[in-house]
């Protein structure tokens, strides 16, 4: 599981909350969909500028992750790395985008499951219950304290 850190917990909580205000929201969009709400809140690019690096590769998310490297200048895997340096991993990315990490499932009420991936009030409860987790994991000393790294990401690459 991520690196609980107060980065990744607001972010987390931050793309709930705009996903639950009305963001757009939409599964099969790169840059609006459960892994794309989260890489605006870390990155800070647009979901168009998502949307337009993830278009440079094939496939969805859970593709681009299986094929990430770290080794790579393509404007996608420089996000991917960005997203591991706020303390996700590539796992985590693969569940956030299905909403499928048991421990987390474990968290949400059986009067709140299934969960399904293509719903925002669905994303947002698992992005709600993940940042609570990992907020107990940070307060509770077991987190590893997070060291400050530059972004890899220009924004504004061509």
């Amino acid at each position: 599981m991520a690196k609980a850190t107060p980065k990744l917990i607001n972010a987390l909580r931050n793309a709930a909350y705009k996903i639950n205000s009305g963001a757009p929201y939409q599964w099969g969009h790169m840059g609006s969909c459960n892994c794309g709400h989260l890489a605006q809140e870390i990155t800070s690019l647009s979901k168009g500028e998502i949307h337009e690096y993830a278009m440079r590769k094939s496939g969805d998310w859970n593709d681009q992750v299986m094929d990430y490297c770290s080794e790579s200048s393509m404007p996608m895997d420089l996000l991917i790395s960005d997203l591991l340096l706020a303390g996700l991993t590539i796992e985590d990315l693969k569940n956030l985008e299905k909403l499928s990490d048991p421990e987390i499932l474990r968290q949400i009420p059986a009067d709140h499951k299934p969960l399904l991936k293509n719903k925002k009030d669905h994303v947002a409860l698992y992005m709600k219950t993940w940042a609570n987790l990992l907020e107990e994991q940070w307060a509770s000393g077991v987190a590893t304290p997070s060291i400050d790294k530059k972004s890899t990401l220009i924004k504004g690459m061509v």
